[in-house]
């Protein structure tokens, strides 16, 4: 199997290793892991990508390249590039250091590079460690996916729905914030929503004297309900959300076009 790996930490975040680690061994010995990630974080782009400017790639070793893009950025420079003509099998994105859970996956540039393998029609999973202080006190905080990461993966690809629609599903995985042996099982959850954890920005004079905005996140532990990735993670369970990048509001198309309808 070849395995297409990126993430939006960065090249030389922590959590890229264990990822590398998870794919190596879902690969196999005869199977081949490819990098392209990040240059610099890219953490909170969501699913941007480099439109109106060009974006430098370097190979920094063995199947190992830098981008300085975005996550999506880096999954084009994957398929299009680095291995145009040998499309991967399967792309993974992260490891993420926190979650993105709840509304976190709406500027998850982690998710962002899932997504856009999807919509180039390849399967794909975004996998997250939840932080907390649990993991604070752990030797590796991304234990818990170092150690569940790779059965998870197989399970997906196993047991997993892996359609072709044009939007088609890829996974957002979250790992509970906790170490590996406390890990209670596994979840399939919707995406839960913090409804008093939204970002907001706070503002800081420089000492030349220029304001500037800083953007701030909330608390990351408030419960958001039963079937929630959120609310699974706090109870230590791994999140498993299927996703589609179709934004449409489906469930009131046929209200609103009653209430359209007429001159």
């Amino acid at each position: 199997m070849r395995i297409l790996i990126t993430n939006d930490d960065g090249i030389n975040a922590p959590g890229l290793r264990t990822m590398e680690a998870i794919a190596a061994e879902i690969a196999g010995p005869r199977g081949e892991v490819w990098i392209v990630a990040p240059a610099f974080e890219q953490s909170g782009v969501a699913h941007a990508i480099s439109y109106t400017h060009p974006f430098m790639i370097s190979k920094l070793g063995e199947r190992r390249f830098a981008a300085e893009g975005s996550p999506a950025d880096c999954v084009l420079a994957g398929l299009h590039d680095v291995l145009a003509g040998s499309p991967p099998d399967l792309v993974l994105s992260g490891v993420n250091r926190g979650n993105n859970a709840g509304e976190n996956a709406m500027y998850s540039g982690t998710l962002g590079g899932a997504m856009e393998a999807a919509l180039q029609g390849l399967p794909a999973i975004a996998i997250s460690q939840f932080m907390g202080p649990r993991t604070v006190r752990l030797e590796d905080p991304f234990e818990a996916a170092a150690v569940h990461g790779a059965a998870i993966v197989r399970r997906l690809l196993d047991r997993g729905i892996w359609d072709d629609g044009p939007y088609r599903l890829f996974y957002n995985v979250n790992l509970p914030p906790c170490a590996a042996s406390e890990v209670r099982g596994l979840a399939v959850t919707r995406q839960g929503f913090r409804s008093r954890s939204r970002h907001v920005v706070e503002s800081q004079i420089s000492p030349t004297g220029r304001r500037f905005l800083w953007v701030r996140g909330g608390a990351q532990d408030e419960r958001t309900g039963p079937g929630t990735d959120v609310e699974a993670n706090l109870d230590g369970l791994i999140a498993v959300t299927p996703c589609r990048a179709d934004l449409t509001a489906h469930d009131v198309l046929d209200e609103l076009a009653r209430g359209l309808a007429g001159p």
